[in-house]
């Protein structure tokens, strides 16, 4: 199973820790083609972008007057510390997900089952040493176009290789499953999830609700330790673990499965 998470636009800057090193990364290509090649030419444009015009940098980037530090932020990529993704990476899904207080058992099973769509990196997972950085997922930068773009020439390979005969768990939003999107000859091992607010027997989707709700998800099927193969049976384990959930039609795109709530 490879459950696909969406990033966070807020970030955590570590403070200590080596340099990047795009060889050190997963799916970095040592023995495949892999997504160093794409990483480099995003980061590139990214580091001569915010190390220009400070002012036009942050139109590009959809930043605001007060956000300058951003900028500088990208500028200093290559030199700034690193640490773990799983620490980098915050905001409401990852503090419901908690991958801190995991159990070791879980943890272990994080390092392999979870990947984190990134605008800068593509796809990173939880302990691979990454810099803070900001770069939105519809950011289209100056001499290399839409990062998305780049993303969709690249992920497919890896995605499909890093999922191989298990279940693809889609938790990602909008913007980042343009990265990406799975095969036809996927798509019958594709489950992607949608939550639902419900009160007073109206269902509406509510950010903080979809993003508390798919961390807490992906807690529970990794201290379950579970390994479902097909959307069904993620299903089945997810309504033993206590959530609603209500199983759609297969699709070409895959399967959606509504995950309905009525509080955080």
């Amino acid at each position: 199973m490879l459950i696909l998470l969406p990033p966070s636009e807020g970030k955590a800057q570590p403070r200590r820790g080596r340099p990047l090193d795009l060889a050190t990364l997963s799916f970095s290509g040592q023995t495949s083609p892999g997504l160093t090649h794409a990483r480099a030419r995003v980061l590139e444009a990214l580091v001569a972008l915010c190390g220009g015009d400070r002012d036009r940098a942050a139109q590009v980037l959809g930043l605001g007057g007060t956000q300058a530090d951003l900028v500088d932020l990208n500028a200093r990529l290559h030199s700034s510390p690193t640490a773990r993704a799983d620490a980098v990476y915050t905001g409401v899904l990852f503090d419901a997900l908690g991958f801190g207080s995991l159990s070791p058992a879980a943890r272990r099973g994080a390092a392999t089952r979870v990947a984190i769509t990134s605008s800068a990196f593509g796809l990173v997972r939880p302990g691979d040493r990454i810099p803070a950085y900001r770069l939105s997922g519809d950011v289209s930068l100056p001499g290399l176009g839409p990062v998305a773009g780049v993303w969709r020439e690249a992920l497919g390979p890896v995605v499909e290789a890093a999922v191989g005969r298990g279940l693809l768990v889609d938790l990602r939003s909008t913007t980042y499953a343009a990265f990406w999107r799975p095969s036809g000859a996927l798509a019958p091992r594709v489950a992607t999830v949608r939550v639902l607010h419900e009160v007073g027997g109206v269902r509406k989707v509510v950010s903080h609700f979809n993003k508390a709700t798919k961390g807490r998800l992906v807690r529970d099927l990794l201290e379950d330790g579970a390994d479902p193969r097909t959307p069904g049976a993620l299903a089945d384990e997810l309504t033993r673990l206590g959530w609603k959930v209500e199983l759609g039609e297969p699709t070409p795109k895959g399967t959606r499965l509504d995950v309905v709530v009525t509080e955080v």
